[in-house]
């Protein structure tokens, strides 16, 4: 019962986001007039370097270094691939590689060598597929789409997706978020939402707050319910859905925080705060679990 900005959107959307290299850890500075701009490779075995121009410059401008490591890329292969058969889910691969035939054509080639020779009899044995697509095909897909896909992103690439993922769904505060592991063994889940400083500035102040806990609740949950598939012990699992289906029926029946309300109906419609709202999910998780 929360608007969708994309109405076309009945599944998940699963983002993959590569969390190594790229902007996040590249070089950058700015030229501060004429001249030759030149990348250097030198081997640690003393052969002859590589070198490669960047660009001449007339004036002043900038400039950028960026890198990544081929079993990092291949972690993130194995990694989607993983979660991609966890949630029985077909798996894409966005890049620009017709630009960047080196960088971006790496990932392609990476991809394709790992799901060959690790995945793909388990891909076709549960009916699914994985398949390289053109970033700018892949953005137009996606609002084409219903969902029920991961789309493994390269890591600037699923930073900025991942949040019109979730306003396009509604809201960023119902969106979950995990870092796994390439053997999917290891998991950390968090809340994908950022803090709300100017809510606990309020609480502080002894004002009443109405913060949508349901991401933060949901990162919790994830977490148990990966500890009981590791551990086998599906009471856990089974604990941690129905926190999240009490979550869900509550919001759905119309109770929810002042965030989630707004998108609703707007100023007028009714809204609970942080303490009412979580109140009220005590109360329905009691009834659920008697």
């Amino acid at each position: 019962n929360i608007p969708k900005l994309v109405p076309g959107w009945t599944k998940p959307i699963v983002i993959g986001r590569h969390a190594h290299g790229d902007q996040y850890k590249a070089t950058d500075f700015r030229v501060p007039g004429e001249g030759t701009v030149t990348m250097t490779y030198v081997p640690k075995d003393g052969s002859k370097p590589i070198e490669m121009k960047v660009a001449d410059f007339t004036g002043s401008g900038v400039v950028m270094g960026m890198y990544n490591f081929d079993e990092s890329i291949r972690n993130f292969a194995r990694a989607t691939m993983n979660y991609s058969l966890q949630r029985n889910y077909p798996l894409f691969l966005s890049t620009k590689n017709t630009i960047l035939k080196a960088y971006d054509g790496r990932f392609k080639d990476l991809f394709e060598e790992v799901f060959n020779q690790e995945f793909k009899e388990q891909f076709d044995k549960a009916g699914l597929t994985y398949e390289h697509r053109l970033i700018d095909d892949m953005v137009a897909c996606m609002l084409r789409w219903e969902g029920g896909y991961v789309w493994a992103c390269k890591n600037y690439d699923g930073d900025v997706q991942s949040d019109i993922v979730a306003q396009g769904f509604g809201s960023l505060g119902l969106m979950t978020s995990v870092l796994a592991t390439p053997d999917g063994r290891v998991l950390e889940s968090e809340a994908a939402h950022g803090t709300v400083t100017r809510h606990y500035r309020d609480h502080q102040a002894g004002k009443k707050t109405s913060t949508n806990p349901i991401a933060s609740i949901f990162a919790w949950t994830r977490g148990l319910e990966h500890r009981g598939k590791l551990d086998n012990t599906p009471a856990v699992i089974d604990f941690a859905r129905k926190v999240e289906r009490v979550c869900v029926e509550a919001v759905e029946a119309g109770e929810m925080t002042k965030d989630l309300s707004l998108l609703v109906g707007g100023n007028s419609a009714p809204w609970q705060t942080t303490e009412e709202f979580l109140e009220t999910l005590d109360r329905r998780l009691q009834k659920t679990m008697a």
